[in-house]
């Protein structure tokens, strides 16, 4: 079981599944300010264009707020899923050891460009003595 709860622990913080997760929460959002603007902005001016409604200044007003609602509410999730986003990328890397750059094993030959091993005191490839091996 506690193999499994690993597993999952890894497809669930995976980068591809945590993006897709904040496309659809963002998504959501979004479809309030689209539904806010079509209610508030569109559909009153098609009403008016249309002679099937009149409206006054309180309710451009009501309009307007109710739109500009929306967008807060937009910004607000945006602002709380990027918060999460940066503390859960934090807890990530708190895991993660940084690993100490390992020591070269391999060199290159300044005679025929081969990868050789970095104690070779002549070339495998070209035979060549190599400058350290002069000393």
């Amino acid at each position: 079981m506690k193999k499994f709860m690993e597993e999952f622990k890894a497809f669930a913080l995976r980068g591809n599944v945590m993006d897709m997760a904040i496309g659809v929460i963002i998504g959501g959002a979004f479809s309030g300010i689209v539904t806010s603007l079509t209610d508030n902005f569109i559909t009153p001016i098609l009403n008016v264009l249309t002679g099937g409604a009149r409206y006054g200044m309180a309710d451009i007003s009501g309009f307007a707020s109710n739109f500009l609602g929306a967008v807060v509410n937009f910004i607000i999730m945006a602002f709380i899923l990027f918060c999460l986003m940066k503390g859960i990328n934090k807890l990530l890397t708190l895991n993660k050891k940084e690993e100490e750059p390992k020591e070269p094993t391999t060199k290159i030959c300044p005679y025929c460009q081969s990868e050789i091993s970095i104690n070779a005191t002549r070339c495998p490839h070209c035979t060549s003595l190599l400058e350290e091996a002069k000393m």
